[in-house]
């Protein structure tokens, strides 16, 4: 969410930021709503002071004995609190107006992010590894002959519908080896807590991190109220919600591997395919929460931590930064990790990290107190996959693929599959 007071202070460099995000201006509409909020609230305090003092002179009137003003001042009390109910009441109602309207617009992006339309327009930072020449056409992940016997789509069609997947044998424990890996290697190696959290939240935890009021159609609802996580950014950011922390205490760093779950309402058509785009998928989810003047560093880092686990793997890639119409709802400024597949030919996202500045921050109240005393500030949070594991089972399977349909494994897996480094043929770890 917005601070008020800067569109105020700065209306035409708001307007312009999010022009770069193809918005159109709406600083004049939010200050006049402000201003008819803010006069709102000042004429409830007026007849509420009002409503006061005649009270105070009601009982002046009761004991000096004089009934015709006791009876004129009290019911000159009760109009005074009856107005100020309904002025309350207004004010009250245009303070969500304006909260309402300024948590349905977007981030505003940081100056160094690229300006485009849509994802042509993004820009490669750099590369790591380079494409493996097969001598054969390499197929996609799903046509292979050793995936096959463990990545049933038919039979998740009948159980649940399109755009879910059953795995068995040796997929299924490739793809528990795979998140496994990148917990311990974000754990041990990157600084990360492991964490666990609910897959169900509030709605108060999905407006904190920016999903709703906007993108509700895009996750599920339970019949009680709750929300199916999109992923676990929701949880791992809201665990400071509400809090005002110790500047000492930051950064905060988490890790979790969870179910997540995605309506994917405005892709229809698009990757149904293979387990590409699912309904239900697996990430390991890495969220920062970080002093304002230090989220830039934190971006970066994390970007690394999540290029590490590919190299890790041997996998190819190459990481872009989004142009400013191609970025998340919440972001300031999100590198997008792309790993190659070689059946599609192509580069894919495996990862999408993000800094939010104080963004979701305003949205959860989750401030710092400064080591040197003063007043208390908005944090900065920042999200990001690392990775998203059913994606990263793709690469492993189509970059490791052989002509025979057997899939060669990453040397870094081995230790998580018992010394196993071929998937076969036949679906059976060897």
């Amino acid at each position: 969410m917005h601070d008020i007071r800067a569109i105020r202070e700065t209306p035409a460099a708001f307007d312009a930021a999010l022009a770069r995000r193809g918005d159109a201006p709406v600083s004049s509409e939010i200050i006049k709503l402000d201003e008819a909020r803010r006069a709102s609230i000042a004429a409830a305090e007026s007849a509420q002071a009002e409503q006061k003092r005649a009270a105070r002179e009601v009982g002046a009137a009761k004991a000096s004995g004089d009934e015709a003003e006791f009876e004129r001042l009290r019911a000159l009390v009760a109009d005074k609190k009856a107005e100020v109910a309904k002025m309350q009441a207004e004010a009250k109602a245009l303070d969500q107006q304006l909260t309402d309207r300024l948590m349905s617009l977007p981030n505003l992006p940081q100056d160094d992010v690229p300006d485009g339309a849509d994802e042509a327009d993004n820009v490669e930072l750099r590369r790591w590894g380079t494409p493996r020449a097969f001598d054969f056409a390499p197929k996609e992940h799903y046509e292979l002959d050793g995936v096959a016997p463990g990545m049933d789509f038919e039979t998740a069609a009948k159980l649940s519908g399109a755009r879910f997947v059953v795995m068995s044998g040796g997929v299924a424990r490739l793809h528990r080896a795979l998140a496994q890996f990148m917990l311990d290697t974000h754990t041990e190696e990157n600084g990360l807590t492991e964490t666990w959290t609910p897959v169900l939240v509030r709605d108060e935890m999905m407006y904190g991190t920016g999903q709703l009021p906007k993108f509700g159609d895009d996750s599920y609802q339970t019949t009680n109220g709750w929300w199916l996580v999109p992923t676990a950014e929701v949880t791992l950011t809201n665990l400071v919600n509400g809090l005002t922390v110790d500047e000492a205490a930051l950064p905060r760093r988490f890790v979790a591997h969870t179910q997540c779950f995605r309506s994917e309402a405005g892709s229809a058509g698009r990757d149904t395919a293979g387990m590409l785009r699912q309904h239900q998928f697996e990430k390991v989810e890495m969220v920062s929460i970080t002093h304002p003047d230090t989220s830039g560093a934190e971006l970066e880092r994390m970007t690394r931590c999540a290029e590490g686990i590919l190299e890790r793997l041997e996998l190819p890639y190459r990481t872009v930064v989004l142009c400013t119409g191609d970025m998340g709802f919440g972001a300031r400024r999100t590198h997008d990790i792309e790993v190659w597949l070689p059946g599609q030919d192509m580069y894919r996202e495996i990862s999408s990290i993000s800094v939010c500045g104080d963004f979701q921050a305003r949205r959860m109240n989750a401030r710092f107190k400064p080591s040197g005393g003063g007043k208390p500030g908005f944090v900065h949070t920042l999200n990001g996959s690392g990775l998203a594991v059913g994606r990263c089972l793709i690469a492993v399977l189509e970059n490791g693929q052989q002509a025979d349909g057997s899939v060669t494994l990453p040397a870094v897996l081995h230790p998580y599959l018992r010394g196993k480094t071929v998937l076969g043929a036949d679906g059976i770890l060897r």
